[in-house]
């Protein structure tokens, strides 16, 4: 589904990115960790085609076989990337209804209704389809993103830190509606996460970043979670 090779990219003189090497396969559930500031933002946005690359490819696909580095970002999202930004970024002054149907903007030109699978998923959305974002806790307007982001049919969904400032109740319904998107809608998953637990849980390979690098990659099943939580917290 997804392959980055040897991926660099900076901001102005200052490199950010240094040979990147990953990858995540059709329905396959994939966990991106590091500390902040180590650069795992930047590489969803230069997988996404939102920020510039200084070397290497990203390859999309059944078989992650089509090279879309010079793609733009809205070419690649037609190409089945779904993205859930960190801080959610959800229109606050429209509805919950709304919101979603900006989201169909990236999916495929046929698709123009938002699907009965979103409301499934997340039935807050559907109780509160007429109310305004804005004024949804944090955990509806993380579940609304995510949402947002499904109405496009994707084939990878890329989440940002989707567990960041929500309460525990609403993170078991977000990882439980994770997994049923991966079961249940075959869609690919890379997830940027701090919650070792939830990222373990849940992915099925692993990547840990440093200094823009990754240092260690391997299958949740076979991995030493003590060894990584301390790359985590050096």
């Amino acid at each position: 589904m997804l392959r980055v090779e040897k991926l660099d990219a900076a901001y102005g003189l200052s490199q950010v990115l240094w040979g990147v090497d990953l990858e995540v396969g059709p329905g396959q559930a994939a966990a991106l960790l590091g500390r902040n500031g180590v650069g795992k933002s930047t590489l969803l946005r230069a997988i996404l085609g939102l920020h510039p690359l200084t070397g290497g490819h990203v390859f999309l696909g059944p078989d992650a076989g089509r090279d879309v580095t010079r793609l733009p970002p809205h070419q690649r999202a037609r190409l089945g990337i779904g993205y859930v930004p960190q801080g959610r970024d959800i229109f606050p002054h429209l509805t919950v209804e709304e919101n979603l149907e900006v989201g169909l903007a990236a999916g495929p030109r046929t698709a123009r209704t938002i699907p009965d699978f979103v409301y499934e998923l997340f039935p807050v959305l559907a109780e509160m389809r007429s109310r305004k974002g804005g004024v949804l806790s944090g955990g509806q307007q993380q579940q609304l993103a995510i949402g947002r982001a499904l109405v496009a049919r994707p084939r990878l969904l890329i989440l940002d830190e989707p567990t960041e400032g929500v309460q525990p109740s609403i993170i078991l319904q977000i990882e439980d509606a994770l997994g049923r998107i991966r079961r249940e809608l075959g869609v690919a998953v890379l997830l940027v996460e701090q919650y070792l637990e939830l990222a373990w849980g849940f992915a099925s390979t692993y990547f840990v970043m440093q200094k823009g690098r990754i240092v260690d990659h391997g299958r949740t099943a076979d991995g030493d979670t003590q060894a990584v939580s301390r790359m985590l917290s050096v």
